[in-house]
């Protein structure tokens, strides 16, 4: 059988892709290298704008949710809050997640190919036959959504890597009920506990999920802001029931080199789609799970038609959006003084500011130039 596609990787960008083209009646299959449901390392943090991309029910799949986010600036006696009345963070276990948007696109049909490990592609005659150790798949387009390390675009002719990849420690924490009770009521960003990142605390349903990153090309031992991470909490060793830890990378500046190789199209983590703010990967692979199904759906399976139709809706609002936080990113964890002038003088608006981006009210700002102008010199933001 020749499917339409064939998605590598069943994360939120590889199920929702192969949802909304099984959904217009293509034949689709996930690859996927892993039983499931498998644990996947992430901070869980689904925020609204990706919630609701999600044309189906996720209730199963979330932990907990908060209307409210709160930031606290190390050394600056900074505390910002912000607040919806309907939940700007859904916590989830990526599991749980990720089966159930599987689910749903296996409900349309969808074939599910678990425990097979992608080993080579051969692209020939406008298909691309895709060796696992269980044998050969074969199909009319490939979506590569096997996240930041990526197999798949080693495969398929991305040589070179030309994201930044960050480095990040989460640890998975069950501590005692009433230490628990005390630290499950707050989404927490600890802004600059570390140089040129931040420690979250994520509650989940029964534990908390706790960890540090760092945009920073210095190498940095994560372990040790962790443990300081932990003790600025009040966890003290006897508080621990368990503890897992778990190390990984985020890419939070996209490929320069394209995002599509012969009949290969890259969507999420492994094109580098995490907001380069908050490194946050998920909402932005759903939207990149997407756009590139409609390039597909649109095109009505003429490769070159896909080809131009994914780059246009790239070019169209996520390119520029993540060019714009990229710059700010590097303003907002580099250039501190600035920073702080700016949060200073705007107070709890800069809250504001990043929540509507986070809820789907507002967006980056394309305009670079004009806006950080606005930012610098008039402390405000609209």
């Amino acid at each position: 059988m020749i499917f339409d596609a064939v998605v590598v990787g069943s994360g939120p960008s590889g199920a929702t892709s192969a949802f909304f083209l099984a959904k217009e009646g293509y034949s689709v299959a996930i690859i996927e290298k892993e039983k499931l449901p498998r644990y996947k390392t992430c901070g869980g943090g689904l925020i609204h704008r990706g919630k609701k991309l999600l044309p189906f029910d996720i209730t199963s799949a979330i932990d907990k949710e908060f209307t409210c986010i709160e930031a606290y600036f190390s050394n600056q006696n900074l505390h910002l809050k912000s607040e919806r009345p309907f939940p700007v963070v859904s916590m989830v276990m990526r599991d749980k997640l990720d089966q159930c948007i599987v689910n749903e696109s296996v409900k349309l049909g969808v074939k599910l190919f678990e425990k097979h490990k992608l080993v080579q592609i051969e692209y020939k005659n406008e298909l691309s036959y895709l060796t696992t150790d269980q044998g050969v798949i074969t199909a009319k387009f490939v979506i590569g959504a096997d996240g930041a390390l990526s197999p798949t675009a080693k495969l398929a002719g991305w040589k070179k890597d030309t994201r930044f990849l960050v480095p990040a420690l989460e640890y998975e924490v069950f501590v005692k009920p009433e230490k628990f009770d005390q630290l499950s009521n707050e989404v927490r960003f600890d802004i600059d506990f570390l140089p040129k990142g931040y420690a979250w605390n994520f509650p989940k349903k029964n534990h908390l999920s706790l960890g540090v990153v760092a945009f920073s090309r210095s190498r940095i031992d994560l372990k040790k802001y962790y443990q300081d991470y932990i003790h600025f909490l009040g966890i003290e060793a006897t508080d621990i029931i368990n503890e897992e830890a778990h190390g990984f990378q985020i890419p939070v500046t996209y490929r320069t080199d394209g995002f599509v190789r012969n009949n290969v199209f890259l969507i999420g983590d492994a094109a580098g789609f995490a907001d380069p703010i908050t490194a946050e990967g998920i909402s932005n692979a759903i939207y990149s799970g997407k756009i590139v199904a409609e390039s597909i759906i649109e095109s009505k399976l003429v490769l070159k038609d896909a080809c131009l139709l994914y780059d246009k809706k790239l070019k169209e609002k996520l390119l520029p959006e993540l060019k714009t936080a990229t710059f700010l990113a590097n303003l907002f964890y580099n250039q501190p003084k600035i920073r702080n002038f700016i949060i200073n003088k705007s107070g709890n608006k800069f809250a504001e500011y990043l929540t509507a981006i986070f809820v789907g009210e507002k967006s980056y700002p394309n305009d670079l130039i004009k806006s950080v102008k606005t930012l610098i010199n008039k402390s405000v933001f609209n």
